[in-house]
């Protein structure tokens, strides 16, 4: 039940109805007997950077959850940014403090570590294969150089793209080495899908999956189905792999924490959770 002491989080997009995030936290928040709802929000463009700072004028707002198309936009229209966000040049959360500033952080990459690392994948001393340098490639490549890896190798369709977030990686993380090269997954240790391929039935594969070994661990971020063609492709190979939805039901701990709601395990938000595929 939402009365005048509940607290609001803003699930700020275009359009909303793919969202997912308020069927997972809103159960959740009720289970848990926290007074606080997610609230989708349809804002385009164009109108934006006006939306969001009168949205924050809100007297019982605590953050906002930031989707597409405004991750980009909204890195400048803060206070504050951790490294994840200049690193991967996107925000997809934002706390107002107490002070009214307002602070952004970006925990795409945070979920996907998370979940290897809660499937017994060890990043540190590995080598990583990040195909899609895009946002959520961006977001990944840091939560990784975080954790240490040996190395990390990026691709992206456009080879700019690719170059300008090896060149941010290098300069916060300059103990990885970082490099730009084909999407071949053949001698990684992790290989990484951070591409829309595979959201179309007609979409080809990301990478050569028969170049893949068996050892290799395989992370997915399409989560149109649970096992997508490329999951598919690299359980017939022997790999381990992690679905897409792991990242968002991950990635939830992680704001909850940074909104000051306390935390929560995936088993919990999925046992509440009213998501379907």
């Amino acid at each position: 039940m939402i009365s005048g002491k509940t607290t609001l989080i803003a699930h700020i997009g275009y359009p909303t109805e793919t969202f997912k995030a308020p069927l997972i936290y809103n159960p959740w928040f009720e289970r848990a007997c926290i007074d606080a709802v997610v609230v989708p929000m349809g804002v385009k463009a164009d109108a934006y950077p006006q939306v969001l700072k009168a949205l924050f004028r809100l007297t019982n707002i605590r953050g906002a959850l930031i989707t597409m198309p405004h991750k980009v936009t909204t890195v400048a229209l803060l206070d504050e940014v951790s490294t994840t966000v200049k690193v991967a040049g996107s925000c997809n959360a934002v706390l107002r403090r107490e002070n009214g500033t307002l602070l952004g952080d970006m925990f795409d990459g945070a979920g996907f570590t998370r979940g290897l690392k809660r499937k017994g994948f060890r990043v540190a001393g590995a080598s990583c294969l990040v195909v899609g340098a895009g946002g959520v490639g961006s977001a990944i490549a840091a939560s990784l150089a975080a954790d240490a890896p040996a190395s990390i190798t990026l691709f992206d369709a456009h080879a700019a793209t690719a170059e300008s977030l090896a060149d941010r990686l290098r300069l916060h993380y300059p103990h990885v080495r970082v490099d730009v090269r084909s999407n071949d997954p053949a001698g990684y240790d992790l290989v990484v899908n951070a591409t829309p391929l595979g959201m179309k039935a007609t979409d080809p594969l990301p990478f050569d999956v028969w170049r893949l070994s068996p050892s290799t661990f395989v992370g997915e971020v399409v989560m149109k189905q649970e096992i997508t063609p490329l999951l598919q492709a690299a359980r017939e190979r022997g790999c381990r792999f992690q679905i897409g939805t792991d990242m968002l039901f991950e990635q939830i701990p992680a704001y909850l924490e940074f909104f000051g709601f306390g935390t929560a395990t995936p088993e919990e938000l999925r046992a509440v959770a009213q998501v379907a595929y």
